[in-house]
């Protein structure tokens, strides 16, 4: 049972690996709905990493039983193996032990590393940062360059620079500070943090790139769709365009671990905001948020299968 749920394992994670990242981050529909497509791309990123590992734990583990948890309990017992071991089941279970051990690590050090940075960053700012009259959350950095992020975090900081200030109107200072605002509320930061692990960890797999990227331009969409949902006005959509493209003419000089207005994709997101795309149909949603569910599903059944026969 064990080496035919391996084999169903290695198959779906060679699929995870490449060709639905690839298919998913070509797909037009995404910018319809970022939100929908980061929970897909959540779900892509576990159930890739859940069924890698999970191949090579079952085909290391075949010989000491038919199902994952009596043969984990044989080796770990020293229960003799009812079949001939071999040196590559050694080598799997090794390899299972070093990649689980090496994409936790990973998003444990990605984890340490961003907080001491966004840390060290805030510590510096509130030396010299003061209170914006632009919002009462704000604060305001003496900078010509314009420049709007926010450094998210236990004591989250939305900074916006003198020079953003000065180059933008109410209407668009408002919607910088929306935009912001909504990174900070949907706690973005934590999308991006399994993907930035993930491209760390394999950095030789083109899908790690790619889906970092992509996951990097539906956050900032979907801060976009946040901010205009609490923007008013009579054209909030070319407002937050404006202020978008300023922002951009800033140069982006931000710390890593913020999250900035002018951030990824922006001529896909003027574009989206001059020209919005259909929202997706209710179908088409129900079925884009199920997908997720059902893709974790697949590894979590065939691992566990085997114990339940």
């Amino acid at each position: 049972m064990l080496p035919t749920t391996a084999a169903a394992l290695a198959v779906l994670a060679a699929l995870l690996a490449w060709p639905v990242p690839a298919l998913l981050g070509r797909a037009r529909w995404p910018r319809r709905d970022p939100l929908v497509a980061l929970i897909c791309w959540q779900a892509v990123g576990l159930a890739g990493g859940l069924s890698i590992i999970g191949a090579l734990l079952v085909h290391g583990l075949a010989p000491w039983g038919h199902s994952l948890s009596g043969a984990g309990r044989a080796l770990l017992t020293g229960d003799p193996a009812r079949d001939p071991v071999r040196g590559d089941h050694w080598v799997t279970l090794t390899l299972a032990a070093v990649l689980a051990a090496e994409l936790l690590g990973v998003l444990a050090l990605s984890w340490v590393r961003t907080a001491r940075t966004r840390r060290r960053h805030r510590e510096l700012l509130e030396l010299v940062v003061q209170p914006s009259a632009a919002a009462p959350d704000a604060r305001l950095l003496e900078h010509p360059a314009p420049v709007a992020f926010c450094i998210p975090g236990a004591r989250p900081l939305l900074v916006l620079s003198s020079g953003m200030v000065a180059e933008l109107d109410d209407r668009q200072l408002a919607a910088v500070v929306a935009h912001e605002r909504a990174h900070l509320a949907e706690h973005h930061h934590l999308y991006l943090l399994p993907f930035l692990a993930w491209e760390a960890a394999l950095p030789v797999l083109p899908a790690a790139a790619r889906a970092h990227t992509a996951v990097r331009e539906l956050v900032e969409m979907r801060a976009d769709d946040r901010a205009l949902a609490s923007l008013g006005g009579p054209d909030p959509r070319r407002t937050l365009a404006e202020a978008i493209v300023v922002a951009a003419g800033g140069g982006g000089g931000v710390a890593d671990g913020a999250l900035a207005v002018g951030g990824s994709a922006l001529g896909a997101r003027v574009r989206r905001l001059l020209d919005p795309p259909a929202p997706l149909p209710a179908a088409a949603r129900l079925a884009a948020l199920l997908a997720p569910g059902l893709l974790l599903l697949v590894p979590t059944a065939l691992l566990l299968a085997p114990s339940l026969l």
